[in-house]
């Protein structure tokens, strides 16, 4: 890999790893900052999978907006960088 090549995804890399969590696709959620505020889907996000699990940190300010780390039969999430987090509710599916 060459010092050119970005070292992050877009936030639409965490759609499969975040559905074993959530039944939204998050990537469509739309989340704030806590660092400077900016309002943004997650899909507008810079993901960066170099660690132990995945780090998704904001475009303007880089600040971590959440943290997921898998493992068999659990996952670890942190969301503590986000003031908050809206799904959409017509992507909600109702358990069986």
């Amino acid at each position: 890999m060459s010092a050119d090549e970005p070292t992050f995804l877009d936030g639409n890399a965490a759609a499969g790893v975040l559905h074993e969590v959530f039944a939204a696709d998050l990537t469509a959620a739309v989340g704030q900052c806590a660092g400077c505020g900016r309002r943004a889907a997650l899909a507008d996000t810079r993901l960066y999978t170099r660690a132990p699990g995945l780090v998704v940190r904001c475009r303007d300010c880089d600040g971590v907006l959440l943290r997921a780390v898998a493992a068999p039969g659990r996952m670890w999430l942190d969301m503590r960088g986000l003031v908050r987090l809206e799904v959409p509710t017509e992507q909600v599916t109702s358990p069986p």
